[in-house]
């Protein structure tokens, strides 16, 4: 589960690529993703919309991923995600804002990649919760609906009216991603250090580790930036690898580990210690000595 730099036309403090380089740097590490993934494993790949430079006309570049990955590298398409973003600004300024021509852009593709047709997958650990509607219907079947042939020819039978504890959900994931006050945050502010610019909310990788995979199962993200899903696998239970380039990203994001009670100095400390190669053991600064019990962020 990762999501890298996105193929923009105007730079970025994380290091994205320029458009026509992007797609060939991006196969470098997908083919390494391949190589280490199992058989029913899965690659998910969050990719970010983008306009062609100077014109109003949308870049194919997300599309031309996907079809690459598995025509060049024996990837599968499992499912096509698309996450949107209802707290999303208006952008880009120049089309939505000034000329007002276009609509905000707020969907990014999320592509569900597996090395085999059959990857691991159990949508009953992602149930959505029942409509209101529907909690009525089935508190009482028989007064909503008949099972029969209807007209689109969909057999709907009597095993519609079963409680299976929830909704199964839509390929369209609706999260927000206005996060302003969790422990990542309150971090970096208190010792004075940025933040990375592009997270994506806990609950986008919380679907897709839930979905793909069972406790003791091995994350993997290989732009790990503040370290989201590292932060996800350790409360879900699982075991989980972050890849950063950057340092100080990497040193920032262990305040997703830590909790309320720890001070200033000592978030200073972890910070420093990091950002200078050292090996830190963020359990002998949490009171519980778990990091499975540390606090969200």
């Amino acid at each position: 589960m990762t999501s890298p730099p996105f193929a923009l036309q105007r730079q970025k403090a994380y290091g994205n690529k320029d458009q026509a380089d992007y797609i060939d740097w991006l196969i470098q590490f997908a083919k390494e993703v391949h190589r280490v993934l199992k058989n029913d494993g899965s690659f998910v790949l969050d990719l970010g919309g983008a306009y062609e430079k100077g014109v109003p006309t949308r870049s194919l570049y997300n599309f031309r991923v996907l079809i690459r990955f598995c025509d060049e590298l024996g990837f599968f398409l499992a499912e096509d995600f698309y996450w949107f973003n209802p707290s999303k600004l208006p952008s880009p300024i120049e089309w939505v804002n000034k000329r007002k021509m276009r609509v905000k852009d707020a969907v990014n593709t999320v592509w569900w990649f597996s090395k085999t047709e059959w990857p691991k997958a159990d949508i009953t650990k992602v149930l959505a919760p029942y409509s209101d509607r529907m909690k009525k219907l089935l508190e009482n079947p028989a007064a909503f609906y008949t099972p029969k042939v209807r007209p689109s020819g969909h057999d709907i039978g009597s095993g519609f009216g079963k409680d299976n504890g929830g909704a199964i959900p839509p390929n369209l994931l609706q999260i927000s991603n206005s996060e302003s006050n969790g422990l990542y945050l309150a971090g970096c502010k208190v010792i004075g250090e940025k933040q990375h610019p592009a997270r994506f909310p806990a609950k986008l990788p919380e679907f897709f580790i839930n979905l793909l995979t069972e406790p003791g199962d091995l994350i993997l993200d290989i732009f790990a930036g503040s370290n989201t899903t590292g932060q996800v696998a350790q409360a879900e239970r699982r075991r989980w690898f972050a890849f950063e380039l950057s340092r100080e990203y990497v040193a920032a994001s262990a305040f997703r580990f830590l909790d309320k009670q720890n001070t200033q100095a000592e978030m200073r400390q972890i910070f420093d210690r990091i950002q200078a190669g050292e090996t830190v053991d963020l359990t002998k600064y949490l009171i519980q000595g778990d990091l499975s019990l540390a606090a969200g962020g």
